[in-house]
């Protein structure tokens, strides 16, 4: 039987099996909230019928809420309707969860009388990542199942719970491995109607409450939904479930329509639309079972612990044995803190260890289907390697580089192929980062370029693609706006005031101190490459180039923009001195910056330079942009990235 379009039911026994059918995830579109509504109205008047169970189809169970009902007209059923029916339906309810609960799916399923897990599934109320808080319950119910200290964990961080954690949490019943005849056996056996709402929240220790919310604003500096979704957990201890419900609605509505979620939306829909690119809506990947990648620096060991973890076979390749030796032990170290960390268990760090390979013999690559190379950022030393590998590897095996400033079109006509040649920026360290920017190379086959989207997909990072241009799309517009931030040194700032101003906007960290962490000599010897064609007419601050020359490179040596006299950052006189110094020999009258004015400075810089991106091809869409300075360069994801803070007529 079916009681919409994406909702149908059959009956086993005495029991309703209720399906949601709406791909890709099963969202709670309008439709979805009918038909679970209009089925539960059947099972209500419907004598021989004993109960009732959810499931979903595919391998989700509900993925959450329509978001592009977002802004839209609201249509009953609301999801709050359906879920208090549910929650109060006089006929147990039981769901199988065989995939995804996520927000709205979450609390359909805590609405239910049981809960029953696949061994694939998985809960969460993400919501505070799309600036919202859960709407239809899940702020009061959540903590009445597992206590508020975890709910504020998982509700105010939007973190993820797999099957297992959800049973130990009591926010499932248990894992089986056919959820579906287990929920069905749930209702036939008499499952009580034990109704989440009904159930007082169990008694925490107030610090530690305070302790646990204390942890999400940390995490979260500067966005408003987490500080909220807190205090509503904490309501649910002190209201009835009538008001906190009441309560949690008002906040919802009050922050769908909030500038932070608008942003975050953006994101949201950017993310999808990333690594599309037309021309190769037709085009398959190539198989890419075995990665080499040359050099096992900090780089290249990330890149193969990413490669590792995702079930390539890896081939990593050192000038020496000893070299390879140390890098196998870097390797490992990697994925030991995995293990430390709970992301990896030691068994699938076994099965890294025996799908790696390292070696100083080039003639082993010849059974990659994939190689990076990961060496020095030198012209010569990268298409030397290249020339080297056209006369090893297969004529069908790709070769990327992870140059962050050099040309990759000239590196790729350098090599025998250059169709087979395609930038792989990755961001270091590579197995924690999750951007990488896919650069489009003059002459890379679209199959190649696939193949490479693959790649960095099944690593489970977020792939940018763009053209060739120095610095590509992060390292243009990085070097675009620290041009300008050291123009206003010039002007009157001072280094920590520019920090403290992106600081209060949402970055971690200002871009003075983001250059002390990262060693001021490599944009030094950038811009020694450049010197000799550089425009002599160009404005140019010399700042930069006296500190390091003063041996001041950052953090590593101690002193930088900043002095680190106990590994904390504080304002340096001497770096003051020589600023001044800087604007007296250009005759520059200091004057004052309020934080507005470095922020409307720095964010037009970042805008202008995006927009000459977009013109010149380099990047595809806005969203492209923004994705890069946000996974890459710290831009608050709650601002939606530069080129939607620029946006007029939002």
């Amino acid at each position: 039987m079916r009681f919409s379009q994406s909702v149908s039911a059959r009956l086993e026994g005495g029991v309703l099996v209720v399906a949601i059918d709406n791909p890709p995830v099963n969202a709670l579109s309008a439709h979805v909230r009918s038909g679970l509504l209009a089925a539960l109205d059947h099972a209500a008047g419907t004598t021989d019928i004993t109960g009732m169970v959810i499931s979903g189809t595919g391998r989700t169970f509900i993925g959450g809420a329509d978001i592009k009902e977002f802004g839209q007209p609201m249509v009953e059923p609301t999801l709050p309707q359906v879920v208090e029916r549910i929650e109060a339906f006089e006929k147990p309810v039981v769901c199988a969860v065989d995939g995804a609960a996520l927000g709205g799916g979450c609390e359909v399923a805590l609405a239910c009388h049981g809960r029953i897990a696949g061994e694939n599934a998985t809960f969460g109320l993400p919501e505070v990542k799309l600036g919202i808080v859960p709407g239809a319950g899940g702020t009061q119910r959540l903590p009445r199942l597992i206590g508020p200290i975890a709910a504020i964990d998982l509700i105010g961080t939007g973190r993820m719970v797999k099957a297992g954690e959800a049973v130990a949490l009591g926010l499932a019943d248990t894992v089986a491995a056919d959820p579906l005849a287990a929920a069905v056996a749930a209702v036939n056996a008499g499952q009580p109607l034990r109704r989440t709402g009904s159930i007082d929240v169990p008694v925490a220790d107030p610090a530690a409450i305070d302790a646990a919310g204390a942890k999400v604003f940390a995490k979260s500096r500067g966005q408003l939904a987490p500080s909220e979704a807190v205090r509503l957990v904490k309501a649910a201890g002190q209201l009835d479930l009538e008001q906190g419900l009441a309560e949690e609605r008002a906040t919802f509505l009050r922050l769908r329509d909030s500038e932070e979620s608008a942003a975050l939306r953006h994101i949201f829909f950017a993310e999808r639309a990333a690594g599309k690119v037309e021309k190769l809506a037709e085009v398959s990947p190539r198989r890419i079972e075995t990665v080499g990648i040359v050099g096992t620096g900090l780089m290249g060991s990330g890149i193969a612990v990413s490669a590792l973890t995702s079930g390539y076979r890896v081939i990593a390749l050192e000038q020496t044995q000893e070299a390879a030796a140390a890098g196998h032990a870097r390797i490992a170290g990697l994925l030991d803190k995995a293990v430390q960390s709970g992301r990896l268990t030691a068994e699938a760090r076994e099965a890294c260890l025996a799908r790696l390979g390292t070696t100083a013999e080039a003639t082993d690559l010849a059974a990659a289907d994939l190689v990076v190379e990961a060496v020095f950022d030198d012209f010569s030393v990268k298409t030397e390697l290249f020339r080297r590998l056209d006369d090893i590897v297969a004529p069908g095996t790709i070769l990327a580089t992870n140059t962050s400033y050099l040309d990759p079109d000239a590196i790729a006509a350098a090599t025998a192929d250059p169709s087979r040649v395609v930038g792989l920026h990755f961001f270091s360290p590579a197995n924690v980062m999750r951007l990488t920017e896919v650069v489009d190379c003059a002459k890379t086959a679209p199959d190649v370029l696939a193949s490479a989207l693959a790649f960095v997909k099944r690593l489970g990072k977020l792939p940018i693609v763009c053209g060739v241009t120095e610095g590509f799309i992060g390292n243009r517009i990085f070097y675009a706006y620290r041009r300008e931030a050291e123009f206003m040194l010039e002007d009157g700032a001072l280094p920590h005031e520019i920090d403290a101003a992106l600081e209060a906007y949402g970055f971690p960290m200002g871009i003075f101190a983001v250059n002390d962490m990262a060693g001021l000599e490599i944009a030094w010897a950038r811009r020694k490459r450049l010197a000799e064609t550089r425009d002599p007419a160009e404005r140019y601050v010399e700042i930069a180039d006296r500190l390091c020359e003063a041996g001041r490179l950052g953090r590593k040596t101690g002193l930088g923009w900043y002095a680190y006299p106990s590994g904390e950052r504080t304002i340096d006189p001497a770096v003051t001195a020589v600023i001044e110094a800087a604007r007296a020999a250009k005759n520059i009258t200091p004057r004052a910056f309020t934080a507005q004015e470095i922020l409307d400075r720095l964010l037009k810089a970042m805008v202008d330079e995006g927009t000459a991106l977009l013109a010149d091809g380099i990047a595809a869409r806005p969203g492209d942009i923004d994705l890069v300075m946000i996974n890459g360069y710290g831009f608050p994801a709650h601002k939606g990235g530069p080129m939607f803070a620029a946006e007029p007529d939002r």
